[in-house]
């Protein structure tokens, strides 16, 4: 089913938030877990400080030994299966700062799990964070603590790392979300060969300020240089832990995802969301992804970039919230062609609103 969805502006005098919702405050740097960063105080963004507060670490047991990992755990817990937000390429659950609070208004369980290697898990005894490593501690983290198949949502590169856990693992999965994936790349590459000194170089670079400053311009359209910085600083805040470059250029020469083969065998439900001003990932990609999935939906979600869930929260939310819970047993026909309306999530009382950077107001 493909289909092209309008943005819809955030927040507004329509929307409102449960009535057991608390307006964002500005909070001090004893309110975060002592494990991050002493940076995450000069974060301005309230989402992100907010997010930054509820982030802990739980002891996942794997193959490589027991590693302390860094999540946001749903507020409660539902009957119904859960929503587990990974992340992109060496990122955070931060990512997730505008759409987690709209998905938990809407009544979804919504875990948010940082990635082994990335994130802000404890690596102190650095295990290896190569692709069967980050597969199977995933996997250990479900089966400790979540225990139910979930609605696996994978942005980027987040998506690589979906596709190859719902195939080595489809019992632990209800269905997909892949958004803007970065599916077709063959790994690493030659940076898979490169010498250790060149790759600590390599990676050094990539935490830097200027160059991350050149891809935040890339991710998003219209972007204010106040908020490209303050996002820029969110988005390398893990880079500060000790062992990050060590996990990285792990990674690398383990030479990374590589899926291509893999995208025939999954038989899940998949729910494919792209931003049509994508700079960093053609969207023939992304119907290629579509006609390749054996049971995939496509919405394209026009002036938004590489990063829907931070540029377009509102949409990317509600389209999650009406694929989760849509009529589990309904097929769509491979070739169909449709525009499907999107569920407004609403609730009972009047919200203090804090303005998004790109698409207007939140609620809190």
């Amino acid at each position: 089913m493909l289909t092209f969805i309008s943005p819809i502006p955030i927040g507004g005098p329509n929307v409102k938030c449960s009535k057991n919702s608390n307006p964002l405050r500005i909070l001090s740097a004893h309110d975060f877990p002592d494990f991050l960063p002493k940076q995450i105080d000069k974060v301005k963004d309230l989402y992100a400080r907010k997010m930054a507060s509820r982030i802990e670490r739980i002891p996942v047991n794997f193959s490589k030994g027991c590693v302390m990992s860094s999540c946001v755990k749903p507020k409660e817990q539902k009957e119904a299966n859960p929503v587990v937000l990974l992340h992109g390429f060496d990122s955070t659950c931060l990512e997730w700062r505008y759409t987690l609070p709209l998905l938990e208004e809407a009544g979804l369980e919504t875990w948010a799990v940082d990635v082994l290697g990335w994130g802000f898990s404890d690596l102190g005894r650095l295990p290896s964070c190569d692709v069967a490593s980050k597969r199977d501690h995933l996997y250990q983290l479900w089966s400790t603590y979540i225990k139910r198949p979930m609605v696996l949502v994978g942005p980027s590169l987040g998506s690589a790392v979906a596709i190859d856990f719902s195939v080595h693992y489809p019992e632990a999965v209800d269905r997909l979300v892949l958004i803007d994936a970065s599916v077709y790349a063959e790994g690493t590459g030659n940076l898979a060969k490169l010498p250790k000194a060149l790759a600590y170089a390599a990676v050094y670079l990539l935490k830097s300020i200027p160059l991350r400053l050149y891809a935040a311009s890339l991710f998003f359209n219209g972007l204010p240089l106040s908020t490209c910085i303050d996002w820029t600083n969110i988005g390398r805040l893990h880079c500060l832990l000790p062992w990050w470059e060590d996990a990285t250029v792990n990674f690398m020469i383990s030479g990374g995802y590589n899926v291509i083969d893999q995208i025939k065998h999954v038989k899940h439900k998949t729910l494919i969301i792209w931003g049509e001003d994508d700079q960093i990932i053609d969207y023939k990609l992304g119907v290629r992804l579509y006609c390749e999935l054996q049971n995939a939906t496509l919405r394209q979600i026009p002036k938004c970039g590489h990063i829907p869930h931070v540029q377009n929260p509102d949409v990317v939310s509600r389209l999650i919230v009406e694929f989760v819970q849509s009529d589990r047993s309904q097929r769509p026909k491979p070739d169909s062609v449709s525009t499907i309306s999107v569920p407004v999530i609403t609730s009972t009382c009047t919200s203090r609103y804090v303005a998004h950077p790109i698409c207007g107001n939140l609620t809190s």
